[in-house]
């Protein structure tokens, strides 16, 4: 197992980190199927003997159940072992059970330690945006939480290039605590983060999570066009997450992971996850499982290197058109491109000649 800083901090975490969403789930969580507590110790384990330091839940899955069950595994564990829970969602019907007011983070706050029996939380995301708190009650709300002694560090998901440039703006005005981290979905078939959020890990060191790097399975291998689905899968109980555009853009990315994986003898899911971990930014892919296999697999794939032509291919296979104003810039000023240009742009330069 290797281990990265995260983003512009002093903590290592490992290439992977273990998710915990369906640890106890139920009703909507448990379209991803459920791992009862005994199971999910045994999954602890596993990651923990390939060198996992890392485990991510949230307040919302399962409404507190996945945090309950958590701190059940955890119990006589090493304090080595790093948390990262979240806060956005609604955890009740009450005009402030939810968003991201001081009120809410530090409630929240105080119940996900409750329900994990921790004294602190190393890494508090904000779960997903919230238009209606101003950033500044955001951050001095994680920056009081870190003062106290209950967060570590602090983090953001799914948040947009400009809502993350914001907060830490408002950070850097009033001295708060910055952003270390962001939790992302990114993915060969998913390459969306590399317009904004890859160039800001970069250039702000704002570390990179990826969460659902095999897109539910969808990469996995298992999924090929002229054959029947697996018979375990989220995509077909309406889980809905990633979308996809481009269904033969998808299995033409499948085939090409299939291919690699075939010529090392491994998995489509591991040569996924050995390109992400390639990419700029990207410290730790989230990964959860429904038994060992699935753990073992994932895991394996932080010791599988690709090679150029190997990534190349995928690059090939999955890489997106630029948008305005990035295939301007490619066309016209690629010469003065910084290394957080090049974390979009790199593919894109090779194939464009400047027209000024």
């Amino acid at each position: 197992m290797e281990y990265h800083m995260l983003g512009r901090s002093g903590l290592k975490i490992s290439t992977h980190t273990l998710g915990t969403m369906n640890f106890a789930s139920d009703g909507f969580f448990g379209k991803i199927g459920t791992v009862s507590v005994k199971d999910a110790k045994r999954l602890v384990d596993v990651a923990v003997d390939h060198g996992v330091n890392m485990i991510d839940t949230s307040n919302i899955y399962s409404w507190g159940k996945s945090e309950e069950a958590l701190g059940e595994v955890l119990k006589g564990r090493s304090s080595q072992l790093l948390v990262g829970t979240k806060v956005r969602f609604g955890m009740g019907s009450g005009p402030n059970e939810q968003g991201l007011s001081r009120f809410h983070i530090i409630h929240e706050c105080e119940a996900s330690l409750k329900r994990m029996k921790r004294d602190v939380i190393d890494l508090y995301f904000l779960h997903e945006w919230d238009g209606s708190t101003p950033v500044e009650e955001m951050m001095e709300a994680l920056d009081t939480l870190v003062k106290q002694g209950k967060v570590r560090y602090v983090g953001c998901s799914n948040f947009s290039g400009w809502h993350i440039m914001k907060c830490l703006m408002a950070a850097d005005r009033h001295n708060y605590q910055r952003f270390v981290c962001q939790q992302i979905h990114y993915t060969p078939e998913s390459r969306d983060a590399e317009q904004e959020l890859l160039p800001i890990a970069v250039d702000q060191g704002v570390g990179v999570q990826v969460w659902s790097p095999i897109a539910g399975g969808l990469l996995s291998g298992k999924f090929r066009k002229d054959a029947p689905p697996p018979q375990l899968s989220r995509h077909l109980e309406g889980w809905g997450e990633p979308p996809i555009e481009n269904e033969d853009r998808l299995y033409k990315i499948i085939d090409v992971l299939i291919d690699i994986g075939k010529a090392h003898g491994v998995s489509a899911a591991q040569v996924t996850q050995a390109w992400i971990l390639g990419r700029p930014g990207v410290c730790s892919l989230v990964v959860g499982a429904r038994n060992e296999e699935q753990l073992k697999d994932s895991l394996s794939s932080g010791s599988l290197k690709l090679s150029a032509e190997e990534r190349k291919r995928i690059d090939d296979a999955s890489h997106p058109w630029l948008r305005y104003p990035y295939w301007h810039q490619c066309n016209t000023v690629a010469e003065r491109f910084s290394a957080a240009d090049l974390a979009l742009q790199a593919p894109h330069v090779a194939r464009v000649k400047p027209r000024l």
